[in-house]
């Protein structure tokens, strides 16, 4: 059985847990994420039942349409600021938590690259990772 993923945000007001294994770890170099994160990329785990992902503590959520069209919920702590988990309306069963929110952020494993159509020069990712244009469909 794999160890449950956890974590929260900077301040402790937003805690996260959950037992299931991530379907997908990323890197993210979309426009939202570099605005988002103040850098080149974001850095996210996907898991597969939001259902069953315990979240304690009241996040402040703000919603944005994606480079594709899709309606995404960022969700971030209103005390510290962090960044904590993404929410996405065309697929609603899934949560993307930011890797550096993790309690072990060594536990992030990136998979891919996506979005690098917007990689800006300075931002350099792993060569070795598998790089989409654009997110990959299913």
């Amino acid at each position: 059985m794999t160890q449950p993923y956890t974590g929260g945000c900077a301040c402790g007001a937003i805690r996260y847990a959950t037992p299931h294994a991530p379907v997908f770890q990323n890197h993210c170099q979309c426009r939202d994420c570099q605005r988002r994160s103040g850098t080149g990329h974001g850095s996210w785990l996907t898991f597969p039942a939001r259902a069953e992902m315990t979240i304690s503590g009241e996040a402040t959520e703000w919603e944005v349409a994606a480079d594709n069209g899709n309606v995404k919920s960022h969700a971030f702590c209103p005390i510290c600021g962090t960044p904590v988990y993404l929410r996405f309306a065309a697929m609603p069963e899934l949560i993307a938590i930011a890797a550096g929110s993790l309690d072990d952020p060594d536990r992030f494993a990136p998979q891919a690259l996506t979005y690098r159509v917007r990689g800006l020069a300075w931002d350099a990712i792993d060569p070795s990772l598998t790089a989409f244009e654009r997110m990959p469909t299913a």
